[in-house]
């Protein structure tokens, strides 16, 4: 029984202090929403480049001919 009565208090005290922290960090929800803000934006410059290269490639002349 004694054993009870401790781990009731044990438990007790760790909600108390969890309940007195009002500061528990940042919800994620704000950070993925960067992260996604930020994954579009790379995927946008990186299709961008690509367009970019593709053209200028295609812009170099082929081999000419003796």
């Amino acid at each position: 029984m004694a054993f009870l009565t401790y781990l009731h208090v044990a438990v007790s005290t760790r909600l108390a202090e969890l309940r007195r922290d009002g500061e528990r960090g940042d919800s994620p929800v704000p950070t993925a929403v960067i992260i996604f803000g930020l994954v579009a934006a790379a995927a946008a410059v990186t299709a961008l480049v690509a367009s970019k290269a593709s053209a200028w490639m295609n812009a170099i002349p082929g081999p000419s001919q003796p």
